[in-house]
Protein backbone atom coordinates (compact mmCIF):
# COMPACT_ATOMS: atom_id res chain seq x y z
CA UNK A 1 0.00 0.00 0.00
CA UNK A 2 1.49 3.37 -1.19
CA UNK A 3 -0.41 5.67 1.42
CA UNK A 4 2.12 4.06 4.07
CA UNK A 5 5.69 5.37 2.38
CA UNK A 6 4.04 8.41 1.24
CA UNK A 7 3.11 9.19 4.68
CA UNK A 8 6.41 8.56 5.90
CA UNK A 9 7.94 10.84 3.58
CA UNK A 10 5.51 13.66 5.08
CA UNK A 11 6.71 12.29 8.32
CA UNK A 12 10.65 12.40 7.42
CA UNK A 13 10.01 16.39 5.88
CA UNK A 14 8.11 17.52 9.27
CA UNK A 15 10.97 15.99 11.32
CA UNK A 16 13.51 18.28 9.03
CA UNK A 17 10.96 20.88 9.21
CA UNK A 18 11.21 20.62 12.94
CA UNK A 19 15.29 20.91 13.66
CA UNK A 20 15.08 24.01 11.54
CA UNK A 21 12.53 25.53 13.33
CA UNK A 22 14.48 24.33 16.32
CA UNK A 23 17.88 25.62 15.52
CA UNK A 24 16.33 29.38 14.74
CA UNK A 25 14.44 29.34 18.29
CA UNK A 26 18.15 28.20 19.60
CA UNK A 27 19.45 31.04 18.03
CA UNK A 28 17.28 33.08 18.92
CA UNK A 29 20.01 35.63 20.76
CA UNK A 30 22.74 34.77 18.43
CA UNK A 31 24.82 37.86 17.25
CA UNK A 32 23.96 38.35 13.16
CA UNK A 33 22.11 34.89 12.92
CA UNK A 34 20.28 34.32 9.64
CA UNK A 35 17.02 31.87 10.49
CA UNK A 36 16.80 29.22 8.02
CA UNK A 37 13.71 28.01 5.71
CA UNK A 38 12.97 24.50 5.37
CA UNK A 39 11.77 23.82 1.65
CA UNK A 40 10.16 20.76 0.21
CA UNK A 41 9.32 19.13 -3.26
CA UNK A 42 7.15 16.60 -4.48
CA UNK A 43 8.85 13.36 -5.46
CA UNK A 44 8.13 11.66 -8.65
CA UNK A 45 4.52 10.97 -9.91
CA UNK A 46 3.13 7.39 -10.58
CA UNK A 47 1.08 7.57 -14.34
CA UNK A 48 -2.01 5.35 -14.29
CA UNK A 49 -3.20 7.01 -17.29
CA UNK A 50 -1.79 10.03 -19.37
CA UNK A 51 -3.63 12.56 -20.64
CA UNK A 52 -3.71 13.63 -24.27
CA UNK A 53 -3.24 10.41 -25.48
CA UNK A 54 -6.05 8.73 -27.94
CA UNK A 55 -8.42 6.47 -25.67
CA UNK A 56 -8.21 3.05 -27.23
CA UNK A 57 -11.60 2.30 -27.97
CA UNK A 58 -13.33 5.38 -29.96
CA UNK A 59 -9.46 7.43 -30.56
CA UNK A 60 -11.12 10.17 -28.14
CA UNK A 61 -8.11 11.93 -26.60
CA UNK A 62 -8.42 11.59 -22.96
CA UNK A 63 -8.95 15.29 -20.89
CA UNK A 64 -7.38 13.82 -17.83
CA UNK A 65 -4.78 11.22 -16.73
CA UNK A 66 -4.35 9.68 -13.38
CA UNK A 67 -1.03 10.90 -11.92
CA UNK A 68 -0.25 9.83 -8.14
CA UNK A 69 2.15 11.54 -5.96
CA UNK A 70 4.67 9.16 -3.95
CA UNK A 71 5.48 11.82 -1.26
CA UNK A 72 8.02 14.46 -0.48
CA UNK A 73 11.58 15.36 0.05
CA UNK A 74 13.87 18.17 1.76
CA UNK A 75 14.70 20.15 -1.38
CA UNK A 76 16.48 22.68 0.61
CA UNK A 77 17.29 25.03 3.91
CA UNK A 78 17.17 27.85 2.96
CA UNK A 79 19.32 30.60 4.80
CA UNK A 80 16.99 34.11 4.58
CA UNK A 81 19.69 36.78 4.79
CA UNK A 82 17.71 39.83 5.81
CA UNK A 83 18.53 42.76 8.18
CA UNK A 84 18.26 42.01 11.71
CA UNK A 85 17.21 44.99 14.33
CA UNK A 86 20.74 47.00 16.07
CA UNK A 87 21.06 46.63 19.90
CA UNK A 88 23.46 49.30 21.17
CA UNK A 89 26.36 47.85 23.18
CA UNK A 90 28.38 51.35 23.68
CA UNK A 91 31.21 48.81 22.82
CA UNK A 92 33.76 50.67 20.57
CA UNK A 93 34.61 47.66 18.93
CA UNK A 94 31.05 46.20 18.20
CA UNK A 95 30.05 47.54 14.90
CA UNK A 96 27.01 46.32 12.71
CA UNK A 97 26.49 46.42 9.48
CA UNK A 98 23.32 48.00 7.83
CA UNK A 99 22.43 47.09 4.59
CA UNK A 100 24.20 43.84 2.11
CA UNK A 101 27.94 43.25 2.95
CA UNK A 102 29.74 40.60 4.75
CA UNK A 103 32.91 41.38 7.32
CA UNK A 104 36.15 39.06 5.43
CA UNK A 105 37.75 36.90 8.30
CA UNK A 106 40.68 34.78 8.05
CA UNK A 107 40.26 31.10 8.52
CA UNK A 108 42.43 28.96 10.47
CA UNK A 109 43.85 27.81 6.87
CA UNK A 110 43.97 31.50 5.58
CA UNK A 111 40.62 30.51 3.56
CA UNK A 112 38.57 34.00 3.85
CA UNK A 113 35.30 33.55 5.53
CA UNK A 114 32.46 35.80 6.14
CA UNK A 115 30.55 36.71 9.00
CA UNK A 116 27.98 39.74 10.11
CA UNK A 117 28.83 39.29 13.77
CA UNK A 118 30.97 42.26 14.44
CA UNK A 119 31.64 41.44 18.21
CA UNK A 120 35.36 42.24 17.63
CA UNK A 121 37.86 42.28 20.09
CA UNK A 122 41.88 42.85 20.57
CA UNK A 123 44.50 40.06 20.92
CA UNK A 124 47.47 40.12 22.60
CA UNK A 125 49.01 41.69 19.60
CA UNK A 126 46.65 44.18 19.33
CA UNK A 127 45.52 42.72 16.54
CA UNK A 128 41.89 43.08 15.73
CA UNK A 129 40.10 39.47 16.01
CA UNK A 130 36.26 37.65 16.57
CA UNK A 131 35.22 36.18 19.43
CA UNK A 132 37.03 33.15 18.53
CA UNK A 133 40.45 34.59 17.63
CA UNK A 134 40.28 34.83 13.78
CA UNK A 135 41.64 37.85 12.35
CA UNK A 136 39.96 40.50 10.69
CA UNK A 137 40.60 41.15 6.87
CA UNK A 138 42.48 43.25 6.23
CA UNK A 139 44.12 43.29 9.52
CA UNK A 140 44.21 45.95 11.77
CA UNK A 141 45.85 46.97 14.74
CA UNK A 142 45.28 49.08 17.76
CA UNK A 143 48.33 50.15 19.25
CA UNK A 144 48.93 49.88 22.95
CA UNK A 145 48.83 53.71 23.86
CA UNK A 146 45.38 54.12 22.45
CA UNK A 147 42.95 55.93 24.56
CA UNK A 148 40.22 55.24 22.30
CA UNK A 149 38.77 53.71 18.94
CA UNK A 150 37.14 55.51 16.14
CA UNK A 151 35.25 53.59 13.38
CA UNK A 152 33.30 55.92 10.93
CA UNK A 153 30.32 54.66 8.87
CA UNK A 154 32.82 54.23 5.98
CA UNK A 155 34.84 51.58 7.69
CA UNK A 156 38.03 53.72 8.27
CA UNK A 157 39.04 52.83 11.72
CA UNK A 158 40.96 55.85 14.11
CA UNK A 159 42.66 55.33 16.90
CA UNK A 160 43.30 58.41 19.91
CA UNK A 161 46.65 58.38 21.26
CA UNK A 162 47.76 59.50 24.82
CA UNK A 163 49.25 62.82 24.15
CA UNK A 164 48.02 63.32 20.39
CA UNK A 165 45.58 65.47 19.05
CA UNK A 166 45.83 64.15 15.75
CA UNK A 167 44.16 60.87 14.99
CA UNK A 168 45.95 57.89 13.85
CA UNK A 169 44.31 56.07 10.77
CA UNK A 170 44.50 52.20 11.56
CA UNK A 171 43.44 51.03 8.16
CA UNK A 172 39.76 50.17 6.16
CA UNK A 173 37.34 47.70 6.73
CA UNK A 174 36.34 46.33 3.39
CA UNK A 175 33.28 44.22 3.03
CA UNK A 176 32.28 41.28 0.45
CA UNK A 177 28.86 40.96 -1.30
CA UNK A 178 27.30 37.62 -3.20
CA UNK A 179 25.07 36.96 -6.46
CA UNK A 180 23.83 34.76 -4.61
CA UNK A 181 24.27 34.68 -0.40
CA UNK A 182 21.64 31.87 -0.24
CA UNK A 183 24.64 30.01 -1.63
CA UNK A 184 26.56 30.54 1.06
CA UNK A 185 27.68 27.84 3.26
CA UNK A 186 27.32 27.78 6.99
CA UNK A 187 29.87 26.58 8.78
CA UNK A 188 29.54 27.49 12.82
CA UNK A 189 30.89 29.93 14.62
CA UNK A 190 28.74 32.69 13.13
CA UNK A 191 30.90 32.16 9.66
CA UNK A 192 29.83 30.98 6.06
CA UNK A 193 32.23 30.06 3.22
CA UNK A 194 31.79 30.92 -0.23
CA UNK A 195 30.88 28.17 -2.92
CA UNK A 196 30.11 27.47 -6.12
CA UNK A 197 26.26 28.55 -5.62
CA UNK A 198 27.00 32.29 -3.92
CA UNK A 199 29.06 32.99 -6.69
CA UNK A 200 32.89 34.83 -5.99
CA UNK A 201 33.08 37.67 -3.45
CA UNK A 202 32.82 41.18 -4.82
CA UNK A 203 34.89 43.22 -2.24
CA UNK A 204 34.37 47.16 -1.70
CA UNK A 205 34.00 49.75 0.68
CA UNK A 206 31.19 49.82 3.27
CA UNK A 207 28.88 53.14 1.97
CA UNK A 208 29.66 51.93 -1.13
CA UNK A 209 26.55 51.56 -4.15
CA UNK A 210 25.22 47.81 -2.81
CA UNK A 211 27.26 48.23 0.38
CA UNK A 212 26.06 48.43 3.85
CA UNK A 213 27.19 50.91 5.96
CA UNK A 214 29.47 50.67 9.70
CA UNK A 215 27.24 51.44 12.88
CA UNK A 216 30.02 51.67 15.84
CA UNK A 217 28.49 50.28 19.25
CA UNK A 218 26.19 48.53 17.78
CA UNK A 219 25.58 44.64 17.52
CA UNK A 220 23.10 43.01 14.61
CA UNK A 221 20.82 40.94 16.27
CA UNK A 222 19.11 37.49 14.89
CA UNK A 223 16.60 38.17 12.84
CA UNK A 224 14.58 35.55 13.92
CA UNK A 225 10.58 36.39 14.92
CA UNK A 226 9.84 34.42 17.64
CA UNK A 227 6.00 34.32 17.24
CA UNK A 228 6.49 32.92 13.24
CA UNK A 229 8.81 30.51 14.76
CA UNK A 230 5.93 29.49 17.17
CA UNK A 231 3.30 29.54 14.55
CA UNK A 232 5.63 27.41 12.12
CA UNK A 233 6.46 25.17 14.93
CA UNK A 234 2.46 24.32 15.57
CA UNK A 235 2.16 23.91 12.15
CA UNK A 236 4.34 21.09 11.70
CA UNK A 237 3.54 19.28 14.65
CA UNK A 238 0.22 19.34 12.67
CA UNK A 239 1.55 18.03 9.68
CA UNK A 240 3.30 15.28 11.42
CA UNK A 241 0.33 14.29 13.04
CA UNK A 242 -1.86 13.85 10.12
CA UNK A 243 0.79 12.02 8.54
CA UNK A 244 0.72 9.67 11.27
CA UNK A 245 -3.05 9.68 11.37
CA UNK A 246 -2.39 9.08 7.41
CA UNK A 247 -0.15 5.53 8.35
CA UNK A 248 -3.06 4.35 10.93
CA UNK A 249 -5.54 4.27 8.43
CA UNK A 250 -3.41 2.77 5.82
CA UNK A 251 -2.64 -0.23 8.61
CA UNK A 252 -6.37 -0.31 9.70
CA UNK A 253 -7.15 -0.96 5.92
CA UNK A 254 -4.77 -3.18 5.55
CA UNK A 255 -5.76 -4.91 8.71
CA UNK A 256 -9.47 -5.24 7.50
CA UNK A 257 -7.91 -7.14 4.10
CA UNK A 258 -6.08 -9.31 5.79
CA UNK A 259 -9.07 -10.31 8.22
CA UNK A 260 -11.13 -10.36 5.09
CA UNK A 261 -9.03 -13.03 3.66
CA UNK A 262 -8.85 -15.57 6.50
Amino acid sequence: MKALSIAATGMNAQQTNLEVIANNIANINTTGFKRARAEFSDLLYQVERLQGVPERANQNIVPEGANIGLGVKTAAVRNVHIQGSLNNTGNKLDVALVGKGWFEIGGADGEPLYTRAGAFNTNANGELVTVDGFPVMPAIVVPEEAVDVIINKSGQVFARIDGQNELQELGQLTLATFSNEAGLAPIGNNLFRETEASGPANVGVPGDPGFATVEQGYLEDSNVDPVKEITDLISAQRAYEMNSKVIRAADEMAATVTQSMR
